[in-house]
């Protein structure tokens, strides 16, 4: 911004703010940004809480980390500040583990090997199942939220006799940006 004289949150031929974040080596499954110029921090944080968009993105209850950057020039001064709700980088086990804590909590015993769950994972949407076990019902989906079984799946096994499970993790499909999402496969047994 300093060396364009103005402020923006992209300039022409530099990538958006996702992927500038990402880049940087951000895990995230949320982002904002806010840009300002003025001469001193009180004018600008005025003028931010003025605005309802960038009031919005400074009292955001679900952003949890923020980046913050001033740079003075004469006596103008250009600040950002890019707001994220942080998502650990897991390992491939360590997705497993934190779904299979979730179904064990709803009473199913995790089937100890995840090969045809991790396969299955990573198959296309819209692919048959094509493992070794005869799974009752199988799931796939992408989520950044590792804390809690989406809402129609808990539905499900409430309404099921599942005892078995078996959770795999795979690269996302069809990512756009640098958000951080997971894909799980879960396969269920009676």
């Amino acid at each position: 911004m300093v060396g364009k004289g103005q402020i923006s949150h992209q300039f022409d031929g530099e990538p958006d703010l996702n992927v500038r974040a990402g880049d940087a080596g951000a895990k995230f499954s949320q982002i904002s940004e806010n840009v300002a110029t003025g001469a001193k921090p009180a004018s600008i944080h005025t003028a931010w809480l003025e605005s309802p968009g960038h009031r919005a993105n400074l009292l955001n209850p679900d952003s949890d980390h923020v980046g913050m950057a001033v740079v003075s020039v004469g006596d103008t001064m250009y600040a950002v500040a890019d707001f994220t709700r942080a998502e650990p980088a897991l390992s491939q086990s360590q997705v497993e583990e934190a779904f299979a804590a979730l179904l064990r909590a709803k009473g199913l015993e995790i089937y100890p090997d995840p090969t045809d769950a991790r396969a299955y994972c990573a198959q296309p949407d819209g692919t048959r199942y094509s493992g070794t076990t005869g799974p009752t019902f199988l799931v796939r989906w992408q989520g950044s939220d590792t804390s809690q079984l989406p809402p129609e799946l808990v539905t499900r096994i409430q309404a099921s006799s599942f005892h078995q499970a078996s959770v795999g993790n795979c690269p996302p499909q069809n990512q756009t940006g640098s958000f951080t999402l997971y894909r799980i496969a879960i396969l269920f047994y009676q």
